[in-house]
């Protein structure tokens, strides 16, 4: 294994970080297996599996393993609790002023690129819901933000899904907590009640770090996340596809102290689609860039690790072949072929 240092947090992380969604208490082995083969970083939440995830986890870092591995988890509730309230004002809204939110977000869309699906890395039309739910919070904020007791519903909701999350895992503290989780507007990261309910939680010594994902925006959100000054690391959607768009955004962040993890490294398919397959242009791409035979996955996670920049990607590793394939990759180097030496 190879480890990176993962921004201003001074942890040493393996360059791989298990973060399957399938661990459930009676199938954690491949966790096991990662962390023999050095793996030292756990990413989960409350929603993956509906606690399955969490439970399994737990399994895995009882009594003295739990030193052994950096811990995440995510504040899953926070963002689909505040688009829900927020949704509930807007049904009781009259028509215009629905009108009136409702284009406010759709030039949000348009004037941060999330009508182009390289960056998405999916069709816009599959993300569509969750970016409307997300946008239409973020646009209604400062208008109707008075009406909702946010002590309560903001503040405690992260208090209460921390102190949840500790409970099932069976541990004392997390490493990282990520909060939002899957953030889409970037305005949900400037939120006080976020900032107030961590430093409470890392006074109490249950969280050590704060954290950030996003799927929908992940350069924007990143670059906010470093403006903020408040984030020690962000764990966003990164792969070759959108590399044009993001890998600036990562390389500030890093100037600035913040680490990032990619996700959605190998997904270089077409998730937004039912049944979704590999695009032939984005595999095509994939393999002008990286030499060699193997498969597409491997390259996708191969490409991102001579970013020196990443401090680690993201895999769903569901079974002890799967660790022995990509965890064989870590610190491996290759000589990329630049787009304009491929033409």
């Amino acid at each position: 294994m190879a480890y990176r240092q993962l921004g201003r947090t001074g942890l040493m992380i393996s360059e791989f970080v298990h973060g399957d969604n399938s661990v459930a208490p009676d199938h954690y082995q491949s966790v096991e297996y990662s962390m023999e083969r050095g793996l030292n970083y756990l990413d989960t939440a409350p929603v993956y599996g509906n606690g399955a995830s969490e439970r399994g986890y737990a399994k895995v870092i009882k009594g003295s393993k739990r030193e052994r591995v950096f811990l995440t988890s995510k504040v899953s509730p926070f963002r689909l609790h505040k688009n829900e309230l927020f949704k509930t004002i807007y049904d009781e809204l009259p028509d215009p002023e629905k009108i009136r939110i409702n284009f406010a977000i759709r030039t949000m869309v348009e004037e941060r690129r999330l009508n182009q699906p390289e960056y998405l890395l999916s069709p816009y039309v599959g993300k569509m819901p969750q970016i409307e739910d997300s946008f239409r919070a973020t646009v209604m904020e400062a208008k109707y933000g008075h009406r909702l007791d946010k002590r309560k519903k903001y503040y405690q909701v992260i208090i209460d899904s921390v102190h949840s999350s500790l409970r099932i895992l069976g541990t004392d503290y997390l490493d990282i907590v990520i909060c939002p989780h899957g953030a889409t507007a970037q305005e949900a990261l400037d939120i006080p009640e976020i900032f107030e309910a961590f430093e409470k939680l890392k006074q109490a010594g249950k969280v050590r770090f704060l954290g950030v994902s996003a799927h929908n925006d992940p350069a924007g959100i990143l670059y906010k996340a470093v403006q903020t000054g408040r984030y020690d690391m962000a764990m966003i959607a990164y792969n070759v596809i959108n590399d044009q768009w993001v890998a600036p955004a990562i390389k500030q962040a890093v100037r600035k102290g913040v680490g990032v993890i990619g996700m959605k490294v190998a997904r270089v398919v077409n998730p937004g689609v039912p049944g979704g397959k590999a695009e032939p242009h984005r595999v095509e791409k994939l393999h002008r860039i990286v030499p060699g035979d193997m498969k597409v996955a491997r390259k996708a996670y191969l490409w991102a690790l001579q970013n020196s920049d990443l401090s680690a990607v993201i895999s769903e590793i569901v079974d002890e072949k799967m660790a022995e394939e990509n965890l064989s990759l870590a610190g491996k180097k290759v000589e990329l072929i630049s787009e304009d030496q491929s033409t």
